[in-house]
């Protein structure tokens, strides 16, 4: 399985939130929102901290692909 943040980003769309931004209200590293770029896991301490930040519920933010579907993708 995967994990998928691609709600986090359309939810910072949404809030008119830079990735900057985020990283400044959170506390984050730029290393951490590099992982969450490219869809790596991160420690439930930073989905809460984003959770937080944002006002919403980590599956607001996240959601999990199971690996039949990465197998099936077609680019």
């Amino acid at each position: 399985m995967k994990i998928s943040y691609k709600k986090l980003w359309i939810k910072l769309i949404e809030q008119d939130i830079k990735k900057s931004d985020l990283r400044k209200i959170t506390g984050l590293s730029a290393g951490t929102i590099t992982r969450l770029n490219k869809n790596e896991p991160v420690s439930i301490a930073v989905l809460l901290a984003i959770c937080e930040a944002l006002k919403c519920d980590i599956g607001d933010i996240c959601s999990v692909i199971p690996d039949d579907k990465i197998e099936n993708q077609t680019y």
